[in-house]
């Protein structure tokens, strides 16, 4: 088959497409031939060696966190019945023609849902429903997303929304603006602009918002802190401003904020990451979340999919088609 590998890590060119041995299902698991590879910002990241403490990966490796195709084998101990659905697998691999996964890395698509949207939700769903579930949104409260045009942001934006939150997003302009209002952002603001958290603070009444999702980090995420009111909450989980906001526990204590980091909070147990896949899928299925794919790219382009991702190109969701 054919597949992305790294062999050694680096920039965009290390990312070489060739030719690769078939895979194999093992004991409970499935051999998927993938139609749609999902593409996230932290592919790029531990392309660069980036991470390697919490995301270890043994060079050679093929990139990428599974992706939306169907089951074309299953290998010991797994009900045939596998074979022939339509299913995303969450795996540490991806960019491929065909992929292993456990049965219980693998999930059903629900009948109406496309493959694309499927794989879209498939870490992008699970992080934002995640990310509800340890801030928690309250009716009528102020939450600001920043990276709100991106996979996990604008998925945000449509889940606090539809809490009854009234959001403001943040972004990186026009164009990503545009997307966040149609998704149902109040009020949007320019982050490349000097003072952008200050309009946040204004826009929010004077006293700040009640909760901040941060999907940008580095100094953005520290910005985006300073439009947390005064006992609010700050969840932090990006890093596409090349590292997780580091917030001093004093600032946080001086001000009552509580401060999550989703990386040193620990990832949820595989239960809890295959029920927030499946809620995601139904959501999706349902229309209660869109994900908005911004850019495909054929498998043998994965170079330019992180090219775009790493410029901030790409409006909204990177998928690579197979």
């Amino acid at each position: 088959m054919r597949a992305i590998q790294v062999r050694e890590f680096g920039g965009p060119e290390v990312l070489v497409y060739e030719e690769v041995p078939d895979p194999v299902a093992g004991q409970g698991e499935v051999v998927v031939g993938l139609t749609v590879a999902d593409v996230i910002y932290l592919d790029t990241l531990l392309r660069g060696g980036w991470g390697r403490d919490f995301f270890p990966r043994q060079l050679p490796y093929v990139p990428g966190g599974g992706g939306a195709g169907q089951v074309l084998s299953v290998g010991e101990g797994v009900d045939p019945g596998w074979a022939g659905r339509r299913v995303v697998a969450r795996t540490s691999t991806g960019y491929a023609e065909q992929i292993v996964a456990t049965v219980e890395e693998t999930v059903e698509v629900p009948e109406g849902l496309g493959a694309r949207e499927a794989a879209a939700v498939l870490h992008d769903g699970v992080t934002a429903l995640n990310l509800t579930r340890v801030a928690g949104i309250e009716k009528g409260e102020w939450v600001l997303v920043t990276a709100a045009a991106g996979g996990a942001g604008s998925l945000l934006v449509q889940l606090a929304r539809d809490a009854g939150a009234r959001v403001v997003a943040a972004a990186r302009g026009e164009r990503k603006l545009a997307l966040a209002r149609e998704l149902g952002a109040e009020i949007t603001v320019d982050y490349s602009q000097e003072g952008w958290e200050h309009r946040v603070r204004e826009a929010a009444g004077g006293a700040g918002v009640d909760l901040v999702f941060d999907g940008a980090g580095g100094e953005l995420g520290r910005a985006a802190f300073e439009a947390a009111a005064r006992g609010g909450r700050f969840v932090t989980y990006g890093t596409a401003g090349g590292g997780f906001a580091d917030i001093a526990p004093r600032a946080a204590e001086d001000r009552q904020v509580r401060v999550t980091n989703l990386l040193a909070s620990g990832p949820p147990d595989r239960a809890t990451v295959r029920e927030l896949l499946a809620q995601a899928l139904a959501l999706a299925a349902e229309g209660r979340i869109r994900p908005a794919i911004g850019a495909t790219y054929p498998l043998d382009r994965a170079v330019d999919a992180h090219i775009a991702l790493a410029e901030r190109d790409t409006v909204g969701k990177s998928l690579l088609l197979i």
